[in-house]
């Protein structure tokens, strides 16, 4: 299973990129206007700091396919790595099936049924992201759906939709998707933080340095 960062803070996305462990970005207008910068000037500055895909959104007041195949246009248009991201909608699946005909990628986001990935896949969505983490909020197992639509896809060998789960909110949702067949995790910056981390490794390193002062001192 991929990593991919799901932030706009360019310092975050500079930090994972420069520990190797991510290998493409997810972001949409809330998260860019909490940078409070340009979407479009985050957008190339991303996508010149991961060599991989940048999911870029439609405005979320565009409800109409006209309107999100011309916005999917404009941002493709900044740089070659950049992904469409398309809500799970009719008008959404007619602007997906319209952009991938045009080469341009899209991501289906907001899927929270085996139905919705399915469709966004025969529209010709190249990911899917399902929201595991919304769903566990209304006490439903999001993981599931992440298996669900693991197995949907593996059964059928004409699907190349690659699964993005998406809502991480913890190492426990991380590990659970890889255990799922999840393609990709999506994840913030303070989940990927979390993970590098655990009380033994972290007592172990103190350990380690006390032992190596008491002998060679702070060399």
């Amino acid at each position: 299973m991929k990593f991919f960062i799901d932030t706009a803070n360019v310092e975050e996305i500079r930090e994972a990129a420069e520990m190797g462990i991510i290998s493409g970005v997810t972001t949409n207008p809330s998260l860019i206007a909490k940078e409070g910068r340009d979407y479009a000037v985050v957008l190339k500055e991303i996508a010149e700091i991961v060599d991989g895909p940048v999911s870029g959104e439609v405005s979320a007041t565009t409800e109409d396919a006209d309107g999100m195949i011309r916005e999917g246009r404009e941002l493709a248009s900044i740089h070659p790595n950049i992904v469409v991201k398309i809500p799970m909608t009719r008008e959404g699946l007619k602007a997906i099936h319209v952009l991938e005909a045009e080469g341009i990628r899209t991501n289906c986001t907001l899927i929270f049924t085996p139905n919705q990935a399915l469709l966004a896949a025969r529209a010709g969505a190249s990911y899917v992201s399902p929201f595991l983490g919304r769903l566990d909020d209304i006490s439903t197992p999001g993981i599931e759906i992440v298996q669900d639509i693991s197995e949907i896809f593996g059964v059928a060998a004409d699907i190349d939709t690659k699964i993005i789960a998406a809502s991480v909110r913890n190492p426990i949702h991380v590990t659970q998707c890889a255990l799922a067949g999840a393609d990709i995790a999506t994840i913030p910056y303070k989940t990927l933080e979390m993970m590098l981390h655990h009380p033994l490794t972290d007592a172990g390193i103190v350990k380690f340095r006390e032992d190596y002062r008491k002998v060679f001192g702070d060399k």
